[in-house]
This record gives C-alpha cells, structure tokens and sequence, in this order.
C-alpha cells in the first residue's frame, strides 16, 4: 500500500492504496465514482475514459501510481450543463448508454483542444470508443452541435 495524492473533479484526496491498483478501480470502489465504466479492463473499448491532466486516458489500464499529484476528471466532474451533456440530451444519442460517458470524456477533450471540428478529428479522439448500439451517427452530430455551442469548457 501507498499513499498517492491526487486531485479527483477539483477535490484533493489522499488515498491508502496499492499503487498498481488501476485508477478506473480506485474511482470506483474506494471513491465511489460509478460514472466511470469498466468494459474491457485491456484499455480497447473507452468506456473507463477519463481525463488525467486533460487528456483522455482509459482509466482501466492506467496504474493509480502514474496518477501522483495530477489531476483527475470523470463524467461526474463535468458541468451538467456543459455543451456536450445538453447535445446528447438534445440528439438524443443514447440507447443503453453504458458507452456514453466514456464518449463524452473523449468528446471533451477533443473540444477542449479544438474549438473547430471535422469529422475526421471526431474520428481520430473517439477512435477505440465502441458502442454495441451503434450510435455513431447520433454521436459526431451532438459533437458537431456542442462545437458550435463553444463545446469547450
């Protein structure tokens, strides 16, 4: 066991854990943050995307250790009115939705680093975010809709 700080959606936190517990692990069962999905635990479908320092990150395959004095968002730390979380209500992408936050975190850090998308660039951030669902489409078009909203926050 170590003691690891981190920041976690703007509160500091000291945790007692084994540091190569993976964050998506600790988020869950010691924070209890269940926004956050555990899909594949091989870092291959995006369900566990969060942002670590503002980049996205999947959570499952990232060592709580590498996480020492940076900062961690997750869905539960985004603004419910951020531009992203009115366009998927507003698109209606959604069917089951347990790929969704992990989208939304890839979805995020795309417009936090552009302010202009194509669908190329929607393609490249959410490259490796699977949906059994299928939805795609619904997907790229509550993006390019957040985008022009000033998706970035």
């Amino acid at each position: 066991m170590a003691l690891i700080n981190l920041t976690v959606n703007g509160k500091k936190q000291t945790l007692d854990v084994n540091p190569e517990t993976p964050l998506l692990w600790v988020l869950r069962e010691t924070l209890g943050l269940t926004g956050t999905k555990y899909g594949c635990g091989i870092g291959a479908c995006g369900a566990c995307t969060v942002h670590l320092d503002g980049e996205a990150v999947r959570s499952c395959i990232t060592p709580i250790s590498s996480c020492a004095g940076k900062s961690v968002t997750t869905i539960e730390g985004l603004p419910l009115d951020h531009p992203l979380q009115k366009a998927w209500a507003e698109v209606d992408v959604p069917q089951c939705g347990y790929c969704q936050p992990g989208m939304i975190m890839s979805a995020a850090a795309l417009l936090k680093e552009k302010k202009q998308v194509a669908d190329g660039d929607i393609n490249v951030a959410l490259n490796g975010n699977l949906c059994r669902c299928g939805t795609y489409n619904r997907v790229r078009k509550a993006i390019h809709l957040a985008a022009g909203k000033g998706g970035a926050r």
